[in-house]
């Protein structure tokens, strides 16, 4: 049975969003140029201007995708992983944009835009699979609460984890910052012109820091990277706790048990208690900085496993529908 006009009126979206998300990515990577070279105090940000407009198109498009797949399906557009990867990169994108509202994160935007640019690749290219109807045991509401709560889920911790790892790039710059900082010859008082010789020493040495230094000191400090990404981990693990639960009910009413240790919900579960671990780790063991990011960064790469390797490998489990749509 071919694609329905809407369901390629959506793929076709899809890629209307995927070129935005490239002339984005684009110039946010010119943006970030910019701000290592170190521009006039003030100047006009015009690369960044015009990444933040294609990434509003982008998203627009993206949203209507969405919907558009939904409409041909006839149900909610996220019942396999082509459908996931759709709704959560979307998540990612318009948390990114709705975090612009408090301060300018647009630095951010070359880290979110090429991973949301991969992942809707990888979903066009492996993933996509026909609109179409569920099997028996997904035609339930609790496929609108438990996967949507996920989906959610995964958006928040995509983004708590770019900021975790720009936090270990500036952690590190700030370190470097500091020795060179203590190494910078002190001028002597009384000695004419000394003050305007270490400061140009300490210019000509400011190339020693890289390309990474240079650009990591117009971004937040890692101390505020590291809150940020908190209190992001922190909204995504209750999102994460809300679909374990939902998870098990829907299962008991599907299955007749709410737990089976299927391989998927044993992953959930792995994943429930890396965050768990993180957050307690963080508020009462002051695992601040660096081994907070390490955590963060497991975190995701279990949410990675769980959504890769589970869903296109165990394809023997009750939840293989996930991967084959």
């Amino acid at each position: 049975m071919p694609e329905s006009t809407l369901g390629q009126l959506s793929t076709l979206l899809v890629y209307g969003a995927m070129a935005a998300y490239m002339v984005a990515l684009v110039s946010f990577a010119v943006d970030l140029s910019g701000l290592r070279d170190r521009g006039p105090q003030g100047r006009r940000r015009r690369a960044a201007g015009i990444a933040m407009a294609t990434t509003w198109l982008g998203a627009a498009l993206h949203l209507i995708a969405v919907v558009t797949r939904g409409i041909a399906a006839g149900r909610v557009p996220w019942a396999n992983m082509y459908e996931f990867s759709l709704l959560a990169t979307f998540m990612a994108v318009a948390l990114f944009l709705g975090l612009q509202r408090g301060r300018d994160l647009r630095f951010l935007g070359t880290f979110i835009t090429g991973p949301v640019l991969l992942l809707l690749g990888v979903a066009v290219a492996v993933l996509y699979v026909r609109a179409d109807g569920v099997p028996p045991a997904l035609d339930s509401y609790w496929l609108v609460i438990h996967v949507s709560v996920a989906t959610l889920a995964t958006g928040v911790f995509t983004v708590a984890v770019t900021f975790s790892v720009i936090q270990l790039f500036q952690e590190r710059a700030e370190l470097r910052r500091g020795r060179e900082s203590l190494d910078a010859p002190r001028p002597s008082q009384g000695a004419e012109g000394s003050v305007a010789t270490v400061v140009a020493e300490q210019t000509e040495a400011a190339p020693r820091l890289g390309v990474w230094g240079r650009l990591l000191e117009s971004v937040p400090s890692s101390a505020e990277l590291e809150r940020l990404a908190f209190r992001l981990n922190a909204v995504g693990f209750m999102m994460w706790t809300f679909t374990v639960i939902a998870g098990a009910i829907w299962a008991e009413h599907a299955w007749g048990r709410p737990w089976g240790w299927d391989p998927k919900e044993v992953w959930s579960f792995v994943i429930w208690v890396v965050y768990a671990a993180y957050l307690h780790a963080r508020a009462t063991r002051g695992w601040e900085g660096r081994r907070a990011a390490y955590l963060s960064i497991f975190g995701f790469v279990c949410i990675l496993a769980n959504y890769f390797v589970v869903n296109l490998l165990f394809n023997n489990s009750l939840h293989a529908y996930s991967g084959l749509g």
